[in-house]
């Protein structure tokens, strides 16, 4: 039976591009939903759209000298480009300064204005004389009051995923101009949360303990046992939606009130433009409404926005939010500021049709119930080794086979073996197997057991052997290969939510006439005996090592660049005399022997030939060099340092070292052309 469902998939930032942190944690698996419910005949709205309203956007337009619109019409360009490149199939991708949204969220506003659903208060905010404004969300940073994490914004602190006020924070400085801010009196409207605890905990605690992620539930359940308090709506800033009601001067909504509804006024702007109504994907108590997020957003839409919808009173609630946890890169946290990601426009030019590839690497190291690492050689080895040696593999040589023993029509069976029935009834198991994975929001389980259909495709091949019965036992062969056939079928139907743009090409190469996930589960022929079907082509392509080691020096310019930006310089110490300098006895010598210090991280104990003794000097190098590759070099020692006792060893002097710019630990070298002679004095 058809269903509604209402989609939808966070709103991006449009302060940057879009990268493969993003697409892991909230739109390769709901476009996966998707995709999924479209196959099975259900009335689908997938909804997102630009969050071009807040204090970063206005951050960025000041640094760039250039005004907020420029930059939300610079990325959202970019973003929407991106999504539709890249194969995100959105029914409307919308934008949050589009008219009718202004017009949405401010009815919105109004509506609970005049209910009395919000709470009118003068309040002292956190203000930068210098600056002249007040200093809302990411204007501020400062010490979480949580976690401790120095740069924690005014908002929220991306070191633990804390939501608090910007006069929460400890020590907070102006983003602005640096400054330490003062506290002002300034009016704002406020939504109570706490008069909605009752219905929270009653709505998630109770009705949600079993289907919610236990991330998702567990965060929710935090912020409820810590009791909910008022929240602003609004904010004092000059870019945003104004505020509607009297009083509203020089005030916008804020942008996590605003952002939300931008799913509302998305999904008007689709209805209108396909004439349909809208309401029902909204207030139709039939329809079900799931929100794709990362795990940064669970507070808004779990707890603030289904506060929101609630006190509205027309509107259903969500009945999933499957929030994925953080993606990082190559062991280290993504990061916009410091270029450490992968981003989406620069992976599409890079790698020109490879996008299901990196869908399927996405969703088999998804992020689902915690942080994970996305790397370049798993990248390149779940692409060799999976894609290619697996699916394309299996693919490749029923085609193959087919149009050199039948010229590409698929050949009439005859009497099915019982491998034979054993296996199409595995293949009508499948659709039922992947569509448990995905209803429960398992998109990782689900495309593991989309590479094992191709594998029972592979095994069949492998065992049945059809160019050695070929020989033998033609008629056979005819089985075989229309078994193998259907199975290239299925695989081309029920792979199409994970792998779009391979199902599409495949089902080219079948000449496959539209089927649904129903008629693989029912077991029907997909492919007619008698069918002809077109030419073999290769579904994925190898990645050549070079491929990946273009990635990864590209990531490595980024940490070095990353690097020198935020060296830090030490100050000049206090100045010396020359007779103190002339004090210091430096000398080159030669390891000769060196062993790791017993339960110690960082030292060497050394033994060093100066040239006018052979003396044990323990050095902290240990992290950055091993016994074994010390041996042999010559080092500039400080000789007439006074001994000290390390660890129950006594050093006899200093190793003097130095850092390289990217920050590797290296010797000061004592002679370049290797030819002084140990004992050489500096001077």
């Amino acid at each position: 039976m058809s269903k509604r469902f209402t989609i939808t998939a966070a709103l991006p930032y449009t302060n940057g591009p879009i990268h493969i942190g993003h697409l892991a944690g909230v739109y390769v698996p709901a476009d996966i939903y998707a995709r999924y419910l479209r196959l099975q005949g259900h009335d689908v709205a997938f909804i997102c759209g630009s969050d071009e309203h807040g204090v970063p956007i206005t951050i960025k337009a000041k640094k760039e000298g250039v005004t907020p619109q420029d930059i939300v019409d610079h990325f959202h360009a970019n973003i929407k480009m991106s999504f539709e490149e890249f194969g995100i199939s959105f029914d409307n991708y919308s934008r949050t300064s589009a008219e009718i949204h202004h017009e949405t969220a401010s009815e919105f506003f109004k509506t609970l204005y005049h209910k009395g659903d919000f709470i009118e208060e003068t309040t002292a905010q956190l203000y930068d004389a210098e600056a002249g404004q007040f200093l809302a969300d990411r204007f501020v940073v400062g010490t979480c009051p949580k976690c401790g994490n120095e740069e924690s914004y005014g908002d929220q602190c991306e070191a633990c995923g804390t939501s608090h006020n910007a006069t929460d924070l400890i020590n907070p400085k102006s983003a602005i101009t640096g400054a330490t801010p003062s506290l002002k009196e300034t009016k704002h409207w406020f939504l109570p949360l706490d008069k909605h605890e009752a219905f929270l905990k009653e709505w998630i605690l109770e009705g949600h303990k079993a289907d919610w992620k236990p991330n998702v539930y567990g965060q929710c359940k935090s912020w409820i046992d810590d009791g909910l308090r008022p929240r602003a709506v609004t904010r004092d800033l000059d870019w945003g939606i104004p505020v509607p009601v009297e009083g509203g001067d020089g005030k916008v909504l804020y942008v996590w009130f605003d952002a939300p509804i931008g799913y509302i006024s998305s999904t008007k702007e689709w209805a209108q433009r396909e004439g349909k109504d809208w309401e029902p994907y909204w207030k139709d108590k039939n329809t079900t409404l799931v929100h794709f997020i990362g795990k940064d957003n669970i507070v808004f839409h779990c707890i603030i926005f289904p506060a929101m919808l609630k006190a509205e009173g027309s509107y259903i609630l969500p009945e999933n939010v499957p929030a994925n946890e953080f993606l990082n890169l190559e062991g280290q946290k993504l990061s916009t500021s410091k270029n450490w990601a992968v981003w989406l426009p620069e992976y599409l030019k890079d790698f020109p049709e490879k996008q299901d590839v990196l869908r399927y690497v996405l969703t088999a190291t998804a992020p689902e119930t915690k942080d994970n690492d996305f790397t370049w050689k798993d990248f390149q080895a779940r692409n060799n080794n999976e894609l290619v040696a697996i699916f394309g593999n299996f693919i490749n040589r029923v085609l193959v086979l087919t149009n050199k023993y039948y010229d590409g029509i698929v050949p009439r069976p005859n009497a099915l073996s019982v491998i034979d029935t054993d296996t199409l009834e595995k293949v009508k198991a499948y659709p039922g197997i992947l569509s448990k994975s995905i209803e429960r929001y398992r998109f990782r389980e689900a495309s593991q057991e989309l590479m094992n259909l191709a594998r029972l495709g592979n095994k069949y091949l492998a065992d049945e052997e059809p160019w050695k019965v070929v020989k033998t036992d033609p008629e056979r062969v005819q089985t075989i290969m229309y078994i193998a056939l259907q199975i290239s079928a299925a695989l081309a139907v029920v792979c199409e939510p994970f792998l779009p743009w391979s199902s599409t090409k495949l089902k080219s190469m079948l000449q496959l006439h539209p089927h649904s996930w129903a008629a693989v589960e029912r077991g029907e022929k997909l492919l007619e005996p008698d069918h002809q079907i077109g030419k073999a082509e290769l579904l994925f392509a190898k990645i050549e090592d070079s491929e990946i080691e273009k990635q990864l020096e590209k990531l490595a310019q980024s940490k070095l660049a990353n690097t020198i930006a935020n060296a830090v310089v030490e100050p000049q110490k206090e100045t010396i005399s020359f007779e103190d300098f002339s004090k210091l006895d430096i000398r080159v010598g030669t390891i000769i022997a060196a062993e790791k210090m017993p339960k110690a991280k960082k030292l060497l104990v050394l033994q060093v030939d100066t040239g006018i003794d052979v003396r044990t000097i323990v050095s902290g190098i240990a992290e950055s060099f091993t016994a074994e590759e010390v041996l042999g070099k010559r080092v500039t020692v400080l000789v007439n340092l006074a001994p000290r006792a390390l660890r129950g060893v006594e050093s006899q002097g200093m190793i003097l070292m130095t850092e390289t710019p990217e920050g590797k630990l290296v010797f000061v070298n004592p002679d370049a052309a290797h030819e002084t002679t140990n004992g050489l004095k500096i001077s």
